[in-house]
């Protein structure tokens, strides 16, 4: 049911629900519950196998890609403590390489993923800070200096 939830709570709740699923055949979407689900959704429920590329290789590829992209964020030690000391580690930065992954250009499609989902290109932060404030809050310059330091580690890990 946990799994049922995060779907809904996260993909479902942004996307609407799926004509069709490619999953691998975890134990997750092979129970009861699942099959119930996708009867009374209507959804169909396809299996991929193992090395095929034609069903598998693009998620396959995809996984490979943020593997590399969190092994490099945590190689590099990204961290910032807000202004009440506390560390935010690279779970916290999650949701931020979801977002540079989403805005860069893919070989296979000539597009970010952010185009051929939404239509659009997201805003990025680092298009927006502003250099000519004098004053700014103690967290606010931190989480500015980590996004900073993400980007120059977001420049080296792409030149090794």
């Amino acid at each position: 049911m946990d799994t049922a939830l995060l779907i809904w709570n996260i993909v479902v709740s942004w996307t609407g629900i799926f004509t069709n699923i490619i999953s691998d055949r975890d134990p997750k979407f092979t129970s009861a519950l699942w099959t119930n689900l996708h009867q009374l959704f209507g959804t169909k429920l396809s299996f991929s196998t193992a090395y095929h590329q034609q069903t598998d290789g693009l998620a396959e590829r995809m996984i490979q890609t943020l593997k590399d992209m969190v092994r490099r964020l945590c190689a590099y030690g990204l961290e910032f403590k807000d202004c009440d000391g506390f560390a935010h580690d690279w779970c916290t930065l999650l949701p931020a390489l979801e977002l540079g992954y989403k805005t860069q250009i893919h070989d296979s499609t000539n597009q970010t993923p952010a185009i051929l989902e939404k239509g659009w290109n997201p805003k990025l932060p680092q298009d927006s800070l502003r250099k000519d404030l004098v004053e700014i809050h103690p967290t606010a310059s931190s989480f500015k200096g980590m996004l900073d330091k993400a980007r120059k580690n977001a420049v080296r890990c792409m030149e090794d």
